[in-house]
C-alpha cells in the first residue's frame, strides 16, 4: 500500500446505484488516497451547511485502486448519515474521507491458504471486498463464502457473489423467506452451513466473520465448536451490544 492514510481527503460523488430496496453502492474519487487491502474501511465525514459534521465508518467494497473509494451503505432506520448516503447523495456532491484504516481484517492476495467467510446482512460488503480482490488476482486460494439474509430482497449484490468461479464456493442463508425452490428452509444459520467441502479447520484457514454483533457472537461460537482454533477467527462486528 502507497501513499499514507493519514489526514482527511476530500472525495467527490461520482457513481450511485440501488442494490436492494435499503442498500446502496456509492463510488467516491478521493485524490491522495492510497490504494486500500481487502478488509479494510474508511472513515466518512459530513458537514451540513450549518457546520454540523458526522463521521461514521464504513466498510470498503472493492480495492486495490487508489483515490477511489467503494461504499455499499445500508440504510440504517433513524440513522443520521446511512439515510443520506442511500437516499440523498448524487455525483458531484462533496463528502471527507480518511484511510484506508485497519490491519487486521485483511486477506493477503499472496496467502495461498483456505479461507473462510462468514457474513450477516451487510456484513457481507468487506467479504465482498476479499472476493473481488480473489478473482481479479491469480490466487487458487479455496474460498467459502456463507451470507446470512433475511430474505432474497435483502442480498446484497447477490448475482455478482453468484458468478462461478474456480475454487470459490457460496452458501445462502435466508432466515425468514427463501427463493422459490430453495433446498433448504428459512433458518439460523447452524454449524453445518460453516462445513466447507474443500478443507477442514485442521487446514488452518483464515476465518473471518462480519455483521451485527448478536450475528457475528453467534457465528463465532458456531465456529469454534466445529473445531476452529479461536485466533484464527478475525471479527468485524456493528450495531449494539
Amino acid at each position: 500500500m502507497s501513499g499514507s492514510s493519514a489526514g482527511w481527503h476530500v472525495a467527490t460523488v461520482v457513481g450511485a446505484q440501488p442494490l436492494t430496496v435499503s442498500s446502496r453502492a456509492l463510488t467516491l474519487a478521493a485524490p491522495g488516497l492510497p490504494a486500500p487491502l481487502p478488509g479494510q474501511h474508511v472513515d466518512l465525514r459530513l458537514t451540513a451547511p450549518d457546520g454540523y459534521t458526522a463521521t461514521r465508518s464504513y466498510s470498503l467494497a472493492a480495492t486495490g485502486q487508489a483515490e477511489r473509494v467503494d461504499l455499499v451503505v445500508d440504510r440504517v432506520p433513524g440513522g443520521e448519515v446511512s439515510p443520506y448516503l442511500v437516499e440523498v447523495a448524487r455525483p458531484g456532491d462533496v463528502m471527507e474521507v480518511r484511510g484506508p484504516l485497519g490491519g487486521f481484517f485483511v486477506w493477503h492476495e499472496d496467502d495461498p491458504g483456505p479461507v473462510l467467510l462468514v457474513a450477516g446482512g451487510s456484513g457481507v460488503v468487506p467479504l465482498l471486498a476479499m472476493l473481488r480482490a480473489r478473482r481479479a488476482s491469480s490466487s487458487v486460494a479455496p474460498f467459502l463464502l456463507v451470507v446470512s439474509v433475511r430474505t432474497p430482497d435483502d442480498a446484497i449484490a447477490r448475482a455478482e457473489i453468484d458468478e462461478p468461479t474456480v475454487g470459490v464456493e457460496v452458501r445462502w442463508v435466508f432466515t425468514r423467506r427463501t427463493p422459490p425452490d430453495w433446498p433448504a428452509g428459512p433458518h439460523r444459520l447452524a454449524a453445518d452451513d460453516l462445513v466447507a467441502p474443500g478443507f477442514t479447520p485442521a487446514d488452518r484457514p483464515s476465518v473471518f466473520v462480519c455483521g451485527p454483533t448478536g450475528f457475528v457472537e453467534h457465528a463465532a461460537g458456531l465456529l469454534t465448536t466445529i473445531g476452529h482454533a479461536p485466533g484464527r477467527v478475525r471479527t468485524e462486528r456493528f450495531g449494539g451490544t
